[in-house]
C-alpha cells in the first residue's frame, strides 16, 4: 500500500508544481500587460522591477493555488483512468476512496500552508506589492527629449530641439523657457547648436549651448509689465545646468499604507473592526444628538417669548408625545386657530427650518456612515478571505479527482478545458458573493461563502458517482438513454 501511496503522490505532484507556476506565469503576464504603460520608459531599476514582480506573484497565489489544485487533479486521475491504473487497483480491491487518502491528506496540509499563507504572508505581499506600484505610477518618464516636441519633463523648464545627432548628444536649434522664477515665459535661451552630457553620478546635466541669445524680461509688477525693458545678451558659448533628481524612483513610506485591510491579518482585522465599529456608535449618537440640539434650539428661540405664547409652545411637546396620529392632527390645528396669524407663519417657519436642516444632517452623516459601514464589511470580508482559499482547495479537489476518474482522460486537452470551467464558475461566483457582501445586500458570511456553499454538494456527488461507477459522461449510456425516452414518447403518441 506504501508503494501505491508512493506513485499516486508522484503523480499528482508532477502537474501540481507544473500548473500551479503556469497559473501564476499566466496571472503576472496579465498583470505586465494591465500595467506595461506605467513601467515602460521611466528607467527603473532591474532589481526594483524584479521586486516588484516577485509581490505581485505572491498576491497571485489566492487564484493560482485552487486552479493549480483543479487541474492536477483532473490531470493525474485522467491519467490513472485512461492507463486502466484505477480499474486494476479497483481489480484489486482497493476503492476509489482508498486511492484518494494519500491525497486527501496532502490536500489538507495545502489547505493548512495556504490558510498560514494568506494571514502571514499575504498582508506583507500585498503591502510591498502596493508601495512599489504605487511609486512606480507616480515615478516621471526617463528623460527623453524629442524633436520638434516641447519637453517639460525637467522641473521649472520647458525645452525644444530642432533636430538631434545620431549620437543623440548634439542639438540642433534649441529654445529653453525657463520657469524656474514662476513668472511666465520672461526668461528665453535659444542657441544656434548645443550638446548634452551628464554628470559622473547622473544627477544633473549640463547642456553646453553655442551661439544663442539671452531674453530675460524684468517684471517687477505684473501690470506693468508691458513698460518694462526687454533685455538680450549675446553669447558665444554658454553652459546651463539642470538637476535631475526628481527622475529617481522616491519611495513612499510603507506605514502610510500599513492600515489598509488588504495588509492585515486574522488578528489586526479584528482590532481594526473593534475600532471602527466603536468609532461608527459615536459617529451614530453624535448625529442622534445634533439633531435633537437643532430641535431643541429652534423651541428655545421661541420659547423666549411672552408666557401666553410659551404655554402654547408646551402645547407643542403634547402634539409631539402624543401616541395617537388623528388626535395629534386635531391637536395641532386647535393650537395654529388659537394664536395670531403672524405667530402661525413664524411657527410654521420655524417648523420648517428645523425638518430642512435635520434633512441636510441626516443626509450628509448617512453617507459618512454609510461608507464608515462599507469600510467594515470589507475589513470583514478580509477577514474570511484568509479562510476561503483554504476550503477553496479542498473543495475544487473532491470536484477534480473524482471527475478525472469519470472521464478517464489525462493530458492538458479535456482536463483543461473542464478545470477552467469549474474554475471560472467558481470565481464569478466568489466574485458576485463577494461585491454583494461589501454592498450589504447579503450577510458578509453568506457572501464570501456562497461559491463553496454551491460547489461542494457537486464535490460530493461527484465523489459518490465515481466510487459507484456509475457512467456519468458516458456517451452511450446517454444516447441509450436519450433512445429510450424517445421510444416512450412515439408509443405514447
Amino acid at each position: 500500500m506504501k508503494k501505491l501511496y508512493k506513485l499516486i503522490l508522484r503523480t499528482y505532484a508532477g502537474p501540481l508544481l507544473g500548473t500551479f507556476f503556469i497559473a501564476v506565469f499566466v496571472l503576472l503576464m496579465q498583470f505586465l500587460w494591465k500595467y506595461v504603460d506605467d513601467l515602460v520608459g521611466k528607467g527603473l531599476e532591474w532589481y526594483i522591477i524584479t521586486e516588484l514582480l516577485f509581490y505581485a506573484s505572491a498576491t497571485f497565489v489566492p487564484m493560482a493555488l485552487p486552479l493549480a489544485v483543479l487541474l492536477s487533479s483532473l490531470m493525474s486521475f485522467g491519467n490513472l483512468g485512461e492507463r486502466y491504473e484505477l480499474v486494476a487497483m479497483k481489480a484489486a480491491g482497493i476503492s476509489l476512496q482508498k486511492v484518494m487518502y494519500p491525497l486527501i491528506v496532502l490536500i489538507v496540509f495545502i489547505s493548512i500552508a495556504a490558510f498560514f499563507f494568506s494571514n502571514n504572508v499575504m498582508p506583507v505581499a500585498n503591502l510591498k506589492f502596493r508601495s512599489i506600484l504605487y511609486d512606480v505610477k507616480e515615478q516621471k518618464l526617463a528623460f527623453n527629449i524629442k524633436e520638434n516636441i516641447y519637453y517639460s519633463g525637467i522641473d521649472g523648464y520647458v525645452i525644444r530641439v530642432a533636430k538631434k545627432g545620431k549620437d543623440g548628444n548634439s542639438l540642433k536649434k534649441v529654445m529653453i523657457y525657463d520657469h524656474t522664477g514662476n513668472e511666465g515665459n520672461t526668461k528665453v535661451t535659444i542657441a544656434d547648436s548645443g550638446y548634452m552630457q551628464l554628470s559622473n553620478d547622473q544627477q544633473n546635466m549640463y547642456l553646453k549651448l553655442f551661439d544663442g541669445y539671452n531674453f530675460e524680461e524684468e517684471t517687477t509688477d505684473v501690470r506693468k509689465r508691458r513698460k518694462d525693458p526687454l533685455q538680450r545678451t549675446y553669447f558665444d558659448e554658454q553652459i546651463v545646468k539642470f538637476d535631475l533628481s526628481g527622475f529617481d524612483l522616491k519611495r513612499t513610506d510603507e506605514n502610510l499604507f500599513r492600515n489598509n485591510y488588504h495588509m492585515l491579518n486574522l488578528q489586526q482585522l479584528s482590532k481594526a473592526q473593534d475600532s471602527l465599529s466603536e468609532k461608527l456608535s459615536s459617529a451614530k449618537s453624535r448625529v442622534d444628538q445634533r439633531i435633537r440640539r437643532e430641535g431643541m434650539y429652534h423651541y428655545n428661540k421661541y420659547g423666549d417669548r411672552e408666557s401666553e405664547e410659551n404655554d402654547t409652545i408646551s402645547a407643542v411637546d403634547t402634539i409631539v408625545a402624543s401616541d395617537t396620529v388623528g388626535a395629534a392632527d386635531t391637536l395641532s390645528v386647535n393650537f395654529l386657530e388659537q394664536l395670531k396669524v403672524s405667530d402661525q407663519v413664524a411657527i410654521v417657519g420655524l417648523a420648517l427650518s428645523s425638518a430642512r436642516r435635520s434633512k441636510n444632517q441626516v443626509e450628509f452623516n448617512g453617507k459618512s456612515i454609510e461608507r464608515q459601514e462599507r469600510l467594515i464589511r470589507k475589513h470583514e470580508v478580509e477577514w474570511h478571505r484568509k479562510f476561503t482559499l483554504s476550503f477553496a482547495c479542498l473543495v475544487l479537489f473532491f470536484i477534480g479527482a473524482p471527475l478525472g476518474a469519470i472521464i478517464r482522460k489525462g493530458g492538458l486537452g479535456l482536463p483543461l478545458v473542464i478545470s477552467i470551467f469549474f474554475f471560472v464558475t467558481y470565481h464569478i461566483i466568489s466574485i458576485t458573493g463577494e461585491k454583494y457582501a461589501e454592498a450589504g445586500v447579503m450577510s458578509v458570511f453568506g457572501g464570501m461563502w456562497l461559491a463553496s456553499a454551491i460547489l461542494l454538494p457537486l464535490g460530493i456527488f461527484l465523489t459518490a458517482k465515481a466510487t459507484t461507477d456509475a457512467p456519468l459522461l458516458d456517451v452511450e449510456v446517454w444516447k441509450k438513454l436519450l433512445n429510450k425516452w424517445i421510444g416512450r414518447l412515439r408509443s405514447g403518441k
